[in-house]
């Protein structure tokens, strides 16, 4: 149903997420970032909304990745129809997926980046997901895009495409968070959102944007 990845950038701190689905508006159900805590990918077969902000809180109260998937997936009797990925502002990672969820389904875990995916095409959408992150240069929302694009040129979600989206957090600059919910060519489309966050005018509006670090900027 849903292909995620999470990732941090070792040298900034830097916090990024992305997504891609056969479903509505993913970036609403999946996706949760916050500078101060970390990243959560909630999805699945049925997808709670509940783990992805619960998450956060845990995380930003100190919890650890793996204590905070032991206690929301401990105390959810639908579980087993869940998946969850969730990294820490260290880059420390944690992840489950439950077997009632529609194969293929999998996740990969390493410090500073995790991928996730169910009902996917095949077992290979994950490791080049993986692999081409890992593998390209530029920004860490660039590298975000084409690893979801790289995914969906390996199978994607077995349904097709209909919604795609990324976050990127960081105490020392403004969020991006860009989403199209419903599309024909939805990774082209955020992949066009993105350019238009680099033009002149909306770059001088971020540069007087608050920050967690600098919250009176104007």
């Amino acid at each position: 149903m849903t292909f995620s990845i999470l990732a941090r950038e070792p040298e900034t701190g830097e916090l990024g997420a992305a997504a891609a689905t056969g479903n509505l508006a993913v970036g609403a159900w999946v996706l949760y970032a916050e500078p101060d805590a970390g990243l959560v990918a909630s999805q699945g077969f049925s997808t709670s909304t509940i783990w992805g902000t619960r998450a956060l809180r845990l995380l930003r109260g100190g919890s650890t990745p793996d204590a905070v998937v032991s206690q929301l997936t401990s105390s959810d009797e639908g579980r087993d129809f869940r998946q969850l990925a969730v990294m820490d502002i260290c880059g420390r990672t944690a992840g489950w997926t439950g077997a009632g969820n529609t194969d293929c389904k999998g996740q990969q875990l390493e410090p500073d980046l995790a991928v996730a995916g169910n009902w996917l095409a095949n077992e290979g959408v994950l490791r080049v997901l993986k692999q081409e992150f890992l593998h390209t240069t530029g920004s860490l929302a660039t590298r975000l895009l084409r690893s979801l694009e790289a995914a969906a040129d390996a199978g994607g979600d077995a349904r097709g495409l209909l919604s795609a989206a990324i976050k990127v957090v960081s105490p020392v600059s403004p969020p991006l968070d860009l989403r199209v919910d419903h599309g024909s060519t939805p990774l082209a489309d955020l992949a066009a959102l993105f350019e238009l966050t680099k033009q002149e005018d909306y770059r001088s509006f971020l540069d007087r944007v608050p920050t967690t670090e600098s919250p009176q900027r104007c």
